[in-house]
């Protein structure tokens, strides 16, 4: 059963607070701002519910299985040239999230967070090409026990403006494991090596994070 996250409960309760401190004074005094301020918080209330929404997932407990760290869209499955962790040409997958998926992220395998870093950045559309370069985002390098690499990071978009990652270096984290979020629509990027893994999604997919497999080490 879903529920709220807790990067996001504060919002959700101040959002309900608003909304029923408006209909209570609405229901007293009978203005028409008032009425309209209780409609727009009502909506906003119930909006903030279902962005927060923090559902449990499959997780798979094959070692050799990379999952995705978020919801949403495959919009660009590539290859490029990573300067921050394995410096060297990698397979990069891209995952767009509107504002109606799921957004809380979860870390794509387990292992030892050898690499973090923070890049201040723009807040370009996240399902253009130039936001992975441009865009303020976390990196996040994680090293498995069989040292294959994995490299993921967390992008804001256009309304996104606040990136949480409880992920550092030297923390130990599991595949599925919930570890952070974007708020308000984002895109994640997640970066292997060619000769080590087989995609196995496609384009346009849609996939779940902690649930949809990327792609299967050799």
């Amino acid at each position: 059963m879903a529920f709220i996250t807790k990067d996001g409960l504060g919002i959700v309760v101040i959002s309900w607070l608003t909304f029923f401190t408006f209909l209570i004074l609405s229901l007293l005094f009978k203005q028409p701002i008032l009425i309209v301020m209780t409609i727009l918080t009502g909506i906003f209330s119930v909006f903030n519910l279902s962005f927060f929404r923090d559902p449990e997932r499959q997780i798979s407990d094959d070692p050799n299985v990379i999952v995705s760290p978020a919801d949403g869209k495959v919009i660009t499955i590539t290859k490029v040239k990573d300067e921050v962790f394995f410096k060297t040409e990698v397979n990069r997958i891209s995952i767009f999230l509107s504002v109606f998926n799921v957004h809380v992220n979860r870390s794509p395998i387990s292992g030892t967070v050898e690499h973090f870093s923070y890049k201040p950045g723009a807040f370009l559309a996240a399902f253009k090409e130039d936001a992975s370069l441009e865009n303020e985002q976390t990196v996040i390098g994680i090293v498995d026990d069989k040292n294959r690499k994995v490299m993921f990071t967390q992008i804001a978009g256009a309304i996104a403006r606040r990136i949480i990652c409880h992920l550092r270096e030297g923390f130990k984290t599991k595949k599925g494991e919930r570890m952070g979020m974007i708020r308000y629509g984002s895109r994640v990027d997640i970066y292997f090596l060619d000769k080590e893994v087989d995609i196995k999604i496609k384009l346009n997919d849609k996939v779940k994070a902690g649930e949809s497999i990327l792609g299967v080490f050799k």
